[in-house]
């Protein structure tokens, strides 16, 4: 992918004084849904309209989209508003129906990005399209994967391209439903600058509160817009209720975000200054995800050595760790000091923890 400035044509469609904003409900419901919906959005900022036409659930029996006859009433919308279409594809039929009903703009699912496959199979068909196609990562946490996707449509001969940061399936308990993990969007970002990257706020919420703080972290973090789930009657959704907004909420939290403009050299220092810093932020916050993790697994350790009374400190242990950790912190440019003093603190606080369960 040597060329990546042509990965950018695309947004040159739209307004570029904005982040993009493509919004609409997560699932087409019925004709009059979809064209409520896009007159309320037709002024919002919006610029694409989406609605999931096929829905891969990932247990049967739930709701699994409208089907083609969604795509009549996208291209209906499209009339009345002016506003261009999205939806996703899965397969080689969904192209081929998607580009008989003039959808401009097609998206790879988080679940079809895992299958290089079907990926190529979906390159294959929209080969020669000239569509703009927009690539979710995958469900894991996987850079090469995503990276591989796009990688395939670019070879394809689709040039129009971008990437949607939709979050990362966990496991564990979080306050989101898709773990954000920033360092992977930004590891793609730092690699193809000209790529367009869209946030996908109400997949990494899974509940409408976060979605302003999320917008604005993304704009901090230099994306280049957003792909927010938006519904007449969120609540009564068929489908990912929780996560999305009505068409006033969206408008509010679009019209408050805080854009950052580039007019000279010093205001080009301070928004390279304040990307990296965003970068820090992310990080630092990474990190005490991890340190509550640690903290976490400490308090294991605790109950178990409670359980066959056994000291707290264990002396021999903690040397291994620190002379371990001395030698891998230098692999990574830090001094012995630091590296001391950064997991004394931590083997102090994990003490505490382990105290704190023999107290109870």
């Amino acid at each position: 992918m040597e060329n990546n400035k042509a990965f950018k044509n695309w947004l040159s469609d739209f307004n570029q004084e904005q982040p993009l904003l493509i919004a609409g409900p997560c699932s087409a419901e019925t004709e009059d849904q979809v064209l409520k919906i896009a007159h309320q959005l037709k002024d919002s900022g919006t610029s694409v309209l989406r609605a999931g036409i096929w829905k891969p659930r990932t247990r049967p029996g739930n709701f699994e989209g409208v089907g083609a006859i969604g795509l009549k009433w996208l291209q209906k919308a499209k009339a009345e508003t002016g506003l261009k279409t999205t939806t996703e594809v899965a397969t080689p039929h969904h192209v081929e129906l998607a580009l008989e009903h003039d959808v401009d703009i097609l998206w790879i699912g988080a679940r079809t990005t895992v299958n290089p496959f079907i990926v190529q199979d979906l390159a294959n068909a929209l080969k020669g399209t000239g569509k703009t196609v927009l690539v979710k990562n995958p469900v894991n946490p996987d850079l090469s994967l995503w990276i591989g996707a796009v990688e395939r449509f670019y070879k394809a001969g689709i040039i129009d391209l971008g990437v949607i940061h939709r979050g990362f399936s966990i496991y564990e308990k979080s306050k989101y439903r898709n773990n954000p993990q920033w360092q992977i969007p930004i590891d793609l970002q730092n690699r193809f600058p000209d790529l367009p990257l869209i946030l996908d706020p109400s997949h990494i919420a899974g509940r409408r509160d976060l979605i302003a703080d999320l917008c604005q972290t993304g704009l901090d973090l230099n994306y280049d817009g957003f792909m927010v789930e938006s519904h007449i009657d969120p609540d009564n959704a068929w489908s990912d209720a929780a996560q999305q907004v009505t068409p006033e909420t969206l408008i509010q939290i679009y019209n408050h975000l805080k854009i950052r403009k580039t007019t000279d050299s010093a205001s080009e220092y301070n928004s390279s200054l304040h990307l990296l810093r965003s970068h820090i932020d992310v990080i630092d916050q990474k990190i005490i995800e991890l340190m509550g993790k640690r903290m976490k697994t400490a308090e294991e350790i605790g109950l178990l050595k409670q359980k066959h009374n056994v000291a707290v400190l264990q002396s021999k242990r903690w040397n291994e760790i620190l002379g371990k950790m001395i030698l891998e912190g230098k692999q990574e440019d830090l001094s012995e000091e630091f590296t001391i003093s950064l997991f004394k603190a931590i083997h102090q606080e994990s003490i505490q923890h382990q105290k704190n369960i023999f107290k109870k």
